[in-house]
């Protein structure tokens, strides 16, 4: 008779740990509270699915700032290579975009998914959804609500992985419920909180109704020692968007230590603080301030409107000031956007409540995996890369562990 194993999440860090198991020969049980399986996943490829990331290991790895030591055995094990062949067997050939990003070559996540689910279907592996997980009885099974009422799954002997996301975007499954059903089992879980997130700022009415919605590109943004190019999009309550993604993690834990945090924007990264110093000195003529900045210096549009927005009146009657503060635009963030807004979660099962093989130390069997770990990455591949890794490390470490308990 085949043992047991039951995975409570199917996201990817579930179903890739449902998938090792059994191929490993265990009779896979896999519970989760959506209808359907991979939601966020499927949510996540809407416009095009980032799976990964062909840049060097090293610099890969390095994603993960100070929880690399933690997540790089999970990458050594299953990294982006390993991840695109998996990919490739399923039948989803995959490229290298410009930016090193790599996607599907039909840049969707549902023919992935649904070649994934039948494979698993086929290897034997049971689903049972609209199953929420609600913890353990006194006698040790697992609880579940259901449509038609609670039940009660036996757990003696059996291999369990939690796989149950984060905190963001609770309407596809991530809501955290899992937290305060782990603390009570004395496991140790650093509060969630909002990651690849977008950050609230004071903006004028003024400026709200004419700018939200539109796109800030061609800049560089500096917090730090962190600098990076690229875009983010004004909203009616702050910015989002890639570049400020890049950087969350750090202005998020400035603003938790400091009460706000300024990020400084280069409006003008082809030209230097000199030459724009020249160029708004040049004499204008009858010409307006706003006709002589586009004409001699390229700011224009929300450019234009977002120097006013964050410089004084009397800055522009000084072309070094204005210049300054094109090359490096103050904006005081203030607090980050809602974690159910965010792209992803940081905080979760911390790594001192788990051995190597990501088995709970307080609940012997019981292993975790995926977004529910106490790690980050930026957007990039670099989340998916991990949560498949980590699943499939999760069930080699429970594969260990019932090898290693049973005679």
């Amino acid at each position: 008779m085949q043992k047991q194993a039951i995975v409570i999440g199917a996201g990817p860090a579930g179903l890739m740990a449902a998938e090792t198991l059994a191929t490993a020969g265990l009779a896979v049980e896999v519970y989760d509270a959506m209808p359907t399986a991979g939601r966020k996943f499927l949510m996540a490829g809407k416009s095009g699915l980032n799976l990964t990331h062909a840049e060097a290991f090293e610099q890969f790895a390095a994603r993960y700032g100070d929880r690399r030591a933690w997540v790089e055995p999970w990458l050594r094990g299953f990294g982006a290579d390993e991840l695109r062949e998996w990919a490739q067997g399923l039948g989803a050939e995959t490229f290298v975009g410009s930016s090193g990003r790599v996607f599907p070559k039909d840049m969707k996540a549902a023919p992935l998914l649904r070649a994934w689910l039948h494979r698993l279907r086929a290897a034997g592996v049971r689903f049972h959804m609209r199953h929420r997980w609600l913890g353990w009885d006194a006698a040790g099974a697992l609880r579940f609500a259901t449509p038609d009422g609670e039940i009660k799954v036996g757990a003696d002997g059996t291999v369990i992985i939690l796989a149950l996301g984060g905190g963001s975007w609770a309407r596809l499954g991530s809501d955290g419920a899992w937290v305060p059903l782990l603390t009570a089992c004395g496991v140790e879980v650093a509060p969630l909180r909002p990651a690849n997130c977008g950050f609230d700022v004071a903006w004028s009415a003024h400026f709200r109704e004419k700018f939200a919605g539109q796109p800030l590109k061609s800049v560089v943004a500096t917090f730090g020692d962190q600098q990076r190019q690229g875009e983010f999009v004004v909203t009616r309550h702050g910015v989002e968007g890639s570049l400020i993604y890049a950087l969350s993690a750090a202005l998020r834990d400035a603003i938790a230590a400091e009460g706000s945090a300024t990020l400084h924007l280069d409006l003008a990264p082809g030209r230097t603080l000199e030459r724009l110093t020249a160029e708004i000195a040049h004499p204008r003529g009858a010409r307006s301030m706003a006709s002589h900045l586009q004409s001699r210096c390229g700011i224009a549009g929300l450019k234009a409107g977002l120097l006013r927005e964050c410089t004084a009146r009397e800055d522009y009657g000084d072309p070094a000031r204005l210049a300054a503060a094109i090359k490096a635009l103050p904006l005081r963030l203030a607090a980050p956007r809602p974690l159910d807004e965010a792209i992803s979660s940081a905080g979760g099962v911390m790594a001192e409540a788990l051995d190597g093989n990501l088995m709970l130390r307080a609940l012997p069997g019981v292993f975790c995996a995926g977004e529910m770990l106490d790690w980050e990455a930026p957007t990039g591949g670099y989340l998916l890369t991990a949560c498949f890794a980590g699943g499939r490390a999760a069930a080699r470490g429970a594969l260990a562990w019932h090898a290693e308990s049973r005679p």
